[in-house]
C-alpha cells in the first residue's frame, strides 16, 4: 500500500486559490490512480478530480471543473491539485486518495489508502 500525506490547505476568500499537495511513500506509486475528495461538515465524502497512474486520464466533478487542476509528478511521488476561483462551497476537508482502479476513486468505497486531510476554508 502506499501511504499520503497532504498539505496546503488553510484560509483562503473567495475567489482565491490554493494548490494542495499529497506527498506519497512506496515503491509503486506510478501503478496507482490518484484523487482527491472533499467532505464537508454533514455531508459524505465526495469524489473531486482523479488522475491515472501515468497522468493520461483525468476526471472532474462537475462542481469544480474549469477552476480546479489536479496533476502528479511520479518521479517525486506527487500528486497536487490547484484551486482556482475559490467559492464558500469548496469549504472542506480535503483528503488525498489512491486506487489500484481508476473506477475505484468515483467513491469512498473503493479507496485503497487515505491521506490525514487537510482543512479548506473559504470565506465570504
Amino acid at each position: 500500500q502506499v501511504q499520503l500525506v497532504e498539505s496546503g490547505g488553510g484560509l483562503v476568500q473567495t475567489g482565491g486559490s490554493l494548490t494542495l499537495s499529497c506527498a506519497a511513500s512506496g515503491r509503486t506509486f506510478s501503478t496507482y490512480n490518484m484523487g482527491w475528495f472533499r467532505q464537508a461538515p454533514g455531508k459524505e465524502r465526495q469524489s473531486v478530480a482523479r488522475i491515472s497512474g501515468d497522468g493520461s486520464v483525468i476526471s472532474y466533478d462537475a462542481s469544480v471543473k474549469g477552476r480546479f487542476t489536479i496533476s502528479r509528478n511520479n518521479a517525486r511521488k506527487m500528486v497536487y491539485l490547484q484551486m482556482n476561483s475559490l467559492k464558500p462551497e469548496d469549504t472542506a476537508v480535503y483528503y488525498c486518495a489512491a486506487s489500484v482502479y481508476y473506477s475505484g476513486l468515483s467513491t469512498s468505497s473503493s479507496v485503497d489508502s487515505w491521506g490525514q486531510g487537510t482543512q479548506v476554508t473559504v470565506s465570504s
